[in-house]
């Protein structure tokens, strides 16, 4: 994936902003309620997956040579969050779930192409 323009990473640097935005939300959502021992897990995951998404973010938009591992990393991060997300029924879990599978979607994409 070297020698590439941010253009051609256009896709997956908007569906990890909004992974990243949506995990954040999340997070902030599950601390405010009344079961947050029960959504930990969820909370971890949900910060892990949101700051892997920033660093993605970076990388592309400065061709680090590192975007091929690094999108591989945020899909697995996504695929890790969604699943734990799968297990609430919070709304803002539930679209976690929805956005978190279609960034690792996109960042396996990125893989096929480089």
């Amino acid at each position: 994936m070297t020698n590439v323009t941010v253009t051609t990473y256009k896709e997956c640097i908007d569906a990890c902003i909004r992974c990243m935005n949506v995990c954040n939300t999340s997070y902030v959502s599950s601390l405010k309620g009344l079961d947050i021992f029960e959504l930990r897990e969820c909370l971890r995951l949900d910060r892990e997956c949101a700051d892997l998404c920033a660093m993605a973010v970076q990388a592309m938009t400065r061709n680090s040579p590192f975007v091929a591992e690094i999108c591989e990393l945020v899909a697995k991060a996504c695929d890790v969050c969604a699943e734990e997300c799968m297990k609430h029924p919070h709304e803002h879990c539930q679209e976690c779930v929805s956005v978190c599978q279609e960034c690792a979607r996109v960042c396996r994409s990125m893989l096929v192409a480089a």
